[in-house]
C-alpha cells in the first residue's frame, strides 16, 4: 500500500543531529530502508519536515521506519494512506 510519511522533527533535537552530522545519517537510512518514489524535505508550520511516499507491504514495516525518527530526532511521525492517479480512477471505478 502506498503511504505518506510525514515526519516533523524536533527543533533542539535536529540541531543536536546537525551538529554532530547525525542528521543526514538517519534521513539516508530512511531513505536506503523504505526507497521511496518521492522525498521531500522542507518546512511546515514553521519545523524541519520530511515527507515520504512509499510502498509499506506489511504494517510491521512501521516499527523500523518510524523508530528512528522518534528516538534519534523526538520527531512527531504520522503514516496516512494515499493514493496516486491512477489509484484514485481504479478506486472510483468500483464504485456504484
Amino acid at each position: 500500500m502506498r503511504v505518506l510519511l510525514k515526519a516533523t522533527l524536533d527543533t533542539e533535537k535536529a540541531n543536536e543531529a546537525i551538529r554532530s552530522g547525525k542528521l543526514p545519517e538517519v534521513i539516508g537510512r530512511t531513505l536506503d530502508d523504505v526507497k521511496p518514489e518521492a522525498a521531500y524535505f522542507g518546512l511546515l508550520g514553521g519545523r524541519r519536515t520530511a515527507l515520504m511516499v512509499f510502498d509499506m507491504q506489511d504494517s510491521s514495516e512501521l516499527p523500523p521506519t518510524g523508530e528512528p525518527f522518534f528516538t534519534e530526532l523526538n520527531a512527531e511521525i504520522e503514516v496516512v494512506p494515499i493514493m496516486n492517479a491512477d489509484d484514485l480512477r481504479k478506486g472510483l471505478s468500483q464504485l456504484r
